[in-house]
């Protein structure tokens, strides 16, 4: 018998171990040897582009910086609060207006309806409420005196992620000026430090304007020219702060400046009733912050040094805890740029779309063509990913918008003559709809509070969370219910109208809603029966004579109506493949037809004609499917700018919902799913190529 000492059992177990960790084992992912101040500082982002804008934020409000540190040449101050209407067309009173976004009554038939002689009004909707520019930092000549991008030389500029410290070096007229900026985590507030010999000698100064808000996507939005359409009240507090009163139409808010002393703070005179200057002379030195707020801003305000501290700490902790990935032992030479849009991804969402409401397709850097508001189809591609970083609680107040929006949800499911809670498309804080044709019938966004309700439980499976969702996943599944008409004859339930998450028109039992409106009717029931209710017998009813998920030769199409997916709408959202990617197995879904469909969609699609989610959609159902080399390749494909991720990682130069979805489908990728294949990174291919660390994800569904 040979007896074994604890020397020779430890070898082979630390090497067991080791490779193990290497390549990115679940049964290690807790392990804490990633290095994750290395991780994240190789990614720091250096853009030496005076005019190319960089946001700073700290999940509820952004600054983008450009160039100069300030907003010189763009930029703009934004919040998740700040919100602004322009006044109402004449002829309609606010009672007139429409709570829900929709004149239309009864079942939907088709588009939305809107009657004659309302086109003002419906413009209205549409454009009202917007985001709005809160206000704009320059750095100005003398006198306010604009500068001009090619009067600034030598730039050299850093992001260090880490640290949240935006640090801009430069020359004007041949003289150095340094000015390092951040975002203060739970104020609303930029902390500015500039040093040069120009300020010493008044060669440069500091302009603070307020804008009127427009709808313009320029480099600062607003008009700076308009100045009789608000109004700007200033108070002093002492020698070293200025209090702003901004009265904007029917929006209000507040903004306090306070600077280093030495400093002088003005109002110009060159006509601008909303144009404020600091400058200081005898000082190579000028520190100020700026705080924005909905409410009146507490006397006291943090010193620039301190904002910069917590600013710090915040991104430190921010870096230190939830899920990382480090793909740097790697032999495939993407591997620099796949964990780069992955890092960059994290900071872009951690830093405009982690606050009191989701973001829009923007975020809080502009103005994009939805005036700023939110779509509720979007919603799942901003912030369910946080659920698998482990840092739920930064979705969390965004996520909350579902209960806050029941009332309006109840509304229109009544005013259109349906049950439950009907969830609206393109909304703004007050969760009234924007008109548009497809609103009533863009249906995927209905199942997502569901979907929601189910990553917090997997989080918290706690009594008092099934109780918060009970009511939204209630009143979602009672709609879902609802909704499909019956056909008589076959005694089959038809989802119809309805626009696919392609949005290629209006037709009928489309394959990704169809799949969706099956696992939202499963897991309410689920919810019911953990709450200690019985089943909902007409949910079973209706989910078990759903009609079937639309086929032909084999594989999923579009719709049971548009069986030339292949050729010629093989463009736009991939929808058959959401159907086992985004979701998980459901009951009735053949695998096979699933497996298939992602072949052919990937050899067929025109990936020019998608957008940025598209392709993290797609690695989805590549890794569920068992093809781990498309969702690698389908991540990292070259398809122009829709799959492109610009300096500072952001996709298509303006798209988050494209880094919300990659950073879902790499989490995934990496820690894998429910019932997904044993070993290291599933998604991931095992040919040796991608050594995958990482560790604190959380399984998909």
């Amino acid at each position: 018998m040979n007896t074994l000492t604890s020397s020779t059992l430890a070898a082979p177990l630390l090497l067991s171990l080791t490779l193990l960790y290497a390549t990115g084992s679940p049964a290690l992912a807790a392990d804490s040897r990633i290095d994750r101040h290395a991780l994240v500082t190789r990614h720091n982002i250096e853009w030496n582009d005076p005019a190319g804008r960089v946001p700073l934020g700290n999940g509820e409000f952004c600054f983008t910086a450009d160039g100069t540190g300030l907003q010189t040449f763009g930029g703009n101050s934004m919040s998740h609060w700040a919100w602004h209407s322009f006044p109402l067309p004449a002829g309609w009173p606010a009672e007139r207006v429409p709570s829900t976004g929709t004149f239309q009554k009864g079942r939907n038939q088709g588009p939305d309806e809107f009657p004659p002689n309302t086109d003002s009004i419906r413009q209205w909707m549409f454009d009202n409420p917007h985001i709005m520019n809160l206000g704009r930092l320059r750095l100005c000549r003398a006198g306010g005196v604009e500068l001009h991008p090619a009067e600034v030389s030598g730039l050299s500029r850093n992001l260090d992620l880490w640290s949240g410290r935006h640090t801009a070096r430069y020359q004007i007229d041949g003289q150095p000026v340094c000015v390092e900026t951040c975002v203060a985590p739970g104020l609303d507030a930029v902390a500015v430090r500039i040093e040069s010999p120009l300020l010493e000698r008044g060669g440069v100064q500091v302009v603070l304007d307020f804008p009127y808000p427009s709808l313009s996507n320029s480099k600062s939005v607003g008009s700076f020219k308009q100045n009789d359409a608000h109004k700007t009240e200033v108070s002093r507090k002492g020698k070293l702060r200025a209090d702003f009163l901004r009265l904007v139409d029917a929006t209000t808010y507040h903004a306090s400046l306070e600077w280093s002393a030495g400093a002088t703070f003005s109002a110009t005179t060159n006509g601008s009733a909303h144009r404020f200057t600091l400058s200081t002379s005898g000082s190579k030195r000028l520190e100020f912050l700026l705080a924005f707020s909905a409410d009146k801003i507490p006397g006291s305000l943090p010193r620039v040094e301190k904002a910069f501290g917590s600013a710090a700490r915040h991104w430190g902790h921010f870096w230190s805890t939830g899920g990382a990935i480090d793909l740097s032992s790697s032999k495939d030479p993407r591997w620099f740029e796949l964990e780069r849009r992955v890092v960059l991804s994290q900071y872009l969402m951690g830093a405009q779309s982690a606050g009191s409401f989701p973001s829009s397709e923007s975020g809080l850097m502009e103005i994009d063509p939805w005036r700023g508001q939110f779509h509720m189809e979007m919603v799942w591609w901003h912030l369910a990913h946080y659920a698998l970083w482990d840092r739920w609680s930064m979705a969390e107040k965004a996520v909350g918008c579902y209960q806050r929006f029941t009332p309006s949800a109840r509304a229109l499911a009544e005013q259109l003559g349906y049950r439950g809670l009907k969830w609206g498309k393109s909304v703004g804080p007050e969760g009234r709809s924007a008109p548009w044709m497809g609103n009533q019938v863009l249906l995927w966004k209905q199942p997502h509070p569901i979907f929601f309700a189910e990553l917090e439980y997997r989080a918290r499976p706690t009594r008092a969370t099934l109780k918060k969702w009970a009511d939204v996943v209630a009143g979602s599944a009672e709609h879902m219910a609802d909704y499909p008409v019956r056909d008589d004859r076959t005694g089959l339930y038809s989802l119809t109208p309805v626009m696919p998450p392609s949005e290629q028109g209006i037709t009928r039992d489309t394959v990704f809603d169809h799949a969706y409106w099956r696992w939202g009717l499963d897991q309410a029931q689920v919810w019911r029966q953990r709450l200690g209710l019985g089943r909902e017998a007409h949910w079973d009813e209706v989910r078990q004579h759903l009609a079937p998920l639309p086929v032909s030769d084999g594989l999923f199409v579009h719709s049971s109506e548009w069986l030339d997916t292949y050729t010629k709408r093989s463009f736009e959202h991939p929808d058959p493949v959401g159907v086992f990617g985004m979701l998980p197995p459901i009951a009735g879904v053949d695998q096979e037809t699933a497996h298939r469909t992602v072949l052919k969609v990937w050899k067929t699609w025109d990936w020019s004609r998608c957008w940025g989610w598209d392709f993290p959609w797609m690695a989805m159902a590549a890794a569920r499917n068992g093809e781990p080399q498309i969702a690698l390749e389908a991540l990292l494909k070259d398809a122009g700018d829709k799959n492109r991720y610009d300096v500072r990682g952001l996709n298509g130069g303006w798209y988050l919902p494209g880094n919300g979805g990659l950073l879902y489908a790499v989490a995934m990728m990496a820690a894998g799913w429910d019932g997904c294949p044993a070993g290291a990174a599933p998604g991931f291919p095992a040919d040796g190529s991608w050594v995958v660390r990482w560790e604190g994800l959380k399984k998909a569904p």
